[in-house]
């Protein structure tokens, strides 16, 4: 450690910075296929089934990679853990470009699936390893919305590179940035109590625990005695789990078909998609870090922090309500504004989720802890793009697409309700005023 006096430096937001970037970078690589997709679907002749079924196999290895992804980053730490990822899903990102038909871009997504399920799992022990619990949900918040700001960036970008460099060019373009980020960490990063860049008031400032009001904190044992915890004796693995299972696949929907919506239903080309796709999706970023700010607040005004994210998220899951009203729009911006406050709502959910898990277990297993919750999410998002695809193969075939898009649109607006259910039931309510 460097400096043990003088004023406190502020060095876990350089850490906090490099997992925004890493997560930008994960999201742009995951949406350039969804972007592509009118491109690819006419030379390639897919159907919304065989689309669907590649967002499937994307879902099915990231999903079933998380817990083992999880597991090594307990084992070998958050520097290689977060290196080996990024350096897989870049390779993979690249490597759509040698597709030559549907079974190639499976094999890629694969890959991608593969190296992405090391992102959160990671992120998640990093913040819970530089941030004081009072500080852990807007960390969470601002580097979850490099999910949007990835978002962002990629139709603001790939549609003009596709059109300048053709499709192959933009796969490799933009699947090289994270050797870029690797360089980054390896320099930046190490774990605060070995870290030079900090000093004595920073670590005292990350070790401190919450003062409350209302209910005891969480007691957990330390990382030295908490080697062999067993995760699953805690019953608040089964309300993230839970929460996860009911809510990834929604993300996942307005990250995948979102584009393909706007063009079909409202005739948007490729040249015109971007500026609705930005406005939804700079929406999330102010989602995400809000959301994350609101329980952080409400922490340090004396609230729980079960209880404060409890509330913050009671809330968010009512604002994707509106999603279920799209069927009476008839134009274009009410339902961009619609769609905007539901990925919103999202991402606030999310930073908030995720640190609901970092309140209630120990560091040392929480890698694994996150994998569990985004293996059960992706359990849920390998089926959920099967059930979407043939809702709106469907309903293509009755020459009324936009229909099936509204039954989709009405249960991302329940399964908010529902994993907020769930969460309180396992969660929220063992926590006593």
């Amino acid at each position: 450690m460097g400096n043990v006096s003088g004023p406190k430096t502020n060095y876990r937001w350089i850490i906090a910075t490099l997992l925004f970037v890493a997560t930008t970078i994960n999201y742009l690589d995951r949406q350039v296929i969804g972007l592509l997709k009118p491109i690819l679907e006419q030379e390639f002749g897919w159907s919304e089934l065989d689309y669907g079924n590649i967002v499937a196999v994307f879902t099915f290895f990231y999903g079933g990679t998380t817990l083992l992804a999880g597991y090594i980053i307990d084992r070998i730490g958050t520097k290689m853990g977060y290196i080996w990822a990024i350096l897989i899903w870049s390779i993979a990102a690249m490597g759509h470009a040698l597709a030559g038909g549907t079974f190639g871009f499976m094999v890629a997504r694969a890959l991608l699936g593969i190296g992405e399920a090391g992102n959160f799992p990671a992120s998640i022990k990093t913040v819970a390893e530089w941030f004081p619990q009072k500080e852990r949900a807007l960390a969470v918040g601002f580097f979850n919305s490099g999910a949007n700001i990835g978002a962002v960036v990629a139709p603001a970008i790939v549609p003009p590179l596709a059109l300048m460099a053709g499709w192959q060019m933009t796969f490799i373009l933009t699947g090289a940035l994270g050797f870029l980020w690797i360089v980054a960490w390896w320099f930046y990063y190490d774990i605060p109590t070995q870290h030079k860049g900090i000093n004595q008031a920073e670590l005292a400032h990350i070790t401190e625990e919450t003062t409350i009001t209302d209910a005891a904190p969480v007691q957990l044992p330390s990382d030295d005695t908490a080697k062999g915890y067993p995760i699953f004796s805690n019953k608040a693995i089964w309300g993230f789990m839970g929460g996860k299972f009911m809510t990834d696949p929604i993300w996942w929907f307005f990250l995948f078909w979102l584009p393909t919506y706007l063009s079909k239903i409202y005739n948007l080309d490729l040249k015109k998609l971007g500026a609705p796709l930005i406005v939804i999706y700079l929406a999330a970023t102010v989602g995400s870090v809000g959301g994350g700010w609101l329980s952080s607040r409400l922490i340090q005004s004396g609230w729980h922090p079960t209880r404060a994210r409890q509330w913050a998220m009671a809330l968010f899951a009512i604002c994707v309500t509106p999603v279920m009203l799209i069927s009476q729009m008839n134009s274009l911006w009410p339902v961009i504004g619609i769609l905007s406050l539901a990925v919103a709502a999202h991402q606030a959910w999310s930073a908030n989720i995720f640190t609901v898990a970092a309140d209630q277990f120990p560091k040392s297993v929480l890698s694994r802890v996150v994998g569990l919750g985004t293996m059960a999410g992706t359990i849920s998002g390998f089926f959920f793009p099967l059930l979407v695809g043939q809702i709106l193969n469907h309903y293509t075939n009755l020459g009324n697409l936009s229909q099936g898009y509204y039954i989709i649109f009405y249960i991302a607006g329940f399964a908010y309700l529902i994993a907020w259910s769930v969460l309180y039931f396992f969660i929220f309510s063992k926590v006593k005023k």
